[in-house]
């Protein structure tokens, strides 16, 4: 089959509700179990312009979703963070590798962003591992991050450095080492 992704229609909005509704997508991201398609109309229809909505869609079906939040204060707006689901019946297909392509696409080539963020949950390992595969490292760990099914679960923070430009503190490192 052939995934598509592009922009958010918002026709898609139903499609939204019922893939936050499945229970793999509840228990990976920080939605409620009892969302309503209201709360997503009103979430995605009032979108800011910082704020990209990719879906995939495989066979006419909205199968994967990734939101795309590019930071507002001006001493990060080289900075974003993005959230993403699949849907249950469709997970290790490559649907979140194209939609993260789609991402990269926009971020790097498009808008420059240098800093891409993410949060992920310890136990996602097959989440760490689609992330680790587009160069994003683990930076840190939040203890007790968040409530789920009863039990708070500790999550990674990761991020990536957009390839295509420098780092200027590694510059400044390699600069210091030869003086």
């Amino acid at each position: 089959m052939t995934i598509i992704v592009r922009a958010l229609e918002p026709l898609d909005i139903p499609s939204i509700f019922r893939l936050y509704s499945c229970k793999n997508t509840q228990a990976n991201t920080l939605q409620l179990p009892s969302s309503s398609h209201i709360m997503w109309e009103k979430r995605l229809s009032t979108a800011p312009d910082n704020y990209y909505c990719f879906v995939a869609e495989e066979a006419g079906k909205i199968v994967g979703q990734l939101g795309f939040d590019v930071k507002i204060n001006p001493r990060r707006r080289h900075v974003a963070e993005f959230g993403m689901a699949v849907h249950d019946e469709h997970v290790r297909k490559g649907i979140g590798s194209e939609l993260i392509k789609k991402m990269l696409d926009l971020a790097d080539n498009w808008i420059n962003i240098l800093r891409i963020e993410l949060v992920v949950f310890c136990d996602n390992e097959a989440g760490i591992a689609l992330y680790k595969k587009f160069g994003f490292e683990i930076e840190g760990r939040a203890l007790k991050y968040a409530l789920r099914d009863g039990h708070y679960m500790d999550a990674f923070y990761m991020a990536r450095l957009n390839p295509n430009q420098e780092n200027t503190n590694d510059k400044k490192e390699t600069t210091q080492e030869n003086q």
